[in-house]
Formats: structure tokens, sequence, C-alpha cells
């Protein structure tokens, strides 16, 4: 299983936007989100109060492809709008290093980074019990 809950507040740069510079970050990410169509869950900009914010949810039965999906959408969004920030939390219970674990993709001025979660993990027994 691959579940993933994250949020990104778009921007084109961390100081002053035009709305030109704002529409722009917005139509980048809405193309983006479009890849995940495919994907089990919800993913969805809307603008609210003049902010572009995007929100992804979901579970997929495995990580490949389409979580990897989920995880290239939203390290391309701050790509294509380098002042977002946001974070995206996964749990991949067939995780390759054996990690039980949420990870967290934190993302400051559109860079990205992997960090460790302390509040829902190690998931056996803060969230479940041993199977």
């Amino acid at each position: 299983m691959f579940e993933y809950h994250g949020w990104v507040t778009v921007q084109s740069s961390a100081g002053d936007e035009t709305d030109r510079e704002r529409e722009a970050a917005r139509v980048a990410a809405a193309t983006l989100l479009r890849g995940l169509q495919g994907v089990p869950g919800l993913a969805d900009i809307r603008t609210v109060n003049g902010a572009n914010q995007v929100h992804i949810g979901g579970l997929a039965n495995h990580r490949g492809g389409q979580g990897d999906e989920v995880l290239e959408v939203f390290c391309g969004i701050g790509r294509v709008a380098p002042g977002s920030y946001g974070v995206l939390y996964f749990w991949d219970d067939e995780d390759s290093a054996g990690r039980d674990e949420f990870q967290v993709v934190v993302m400051r001025r559109g860079e990205v980074s992997v960090e460790s979660d302390g509040y829902l993990s190690p998931c056996v027994p803060v969230i479940e019990d041993m199977a």
C-alpha cells in the first residue's frame, strides 16, 4: 500500500508576485496535476483568497508507477513555481529499505527534502498493531 496526503501553496517566487506570475504558476501546477488523473485519490488546485493551493491524497496498491508519479508531481510543482511551499506525507508499506514509517517530503522555496515523521511513526505500534 502507498498512502499519501499533501498540500502546496503555489507561488512563482518567495517575494511579491504579479497577477500574471501568479496565474502562470497556477497553470503550470494544474498541468502537472493532470498527470495524476489515473491515480486513485484526489488532486486539485484551487485559488483561495488570492492564493493557489494544491491538495493531493489517496491510496494506491503499490508505490511503483502511481506512487512515483505522485512524488514526481509534488517535486515538479517546486520546479515550475520556485516560491512554493508545502508538505507531502507518504507511507509505503513495501518500502525497499524496510522503513515502517511515514516519510515527509518538505518543500520550501520550491526545493524539496525528505524528513522523518515523529507523529505517526513507527507505524507499528503507533497507528497499527502487528499482524
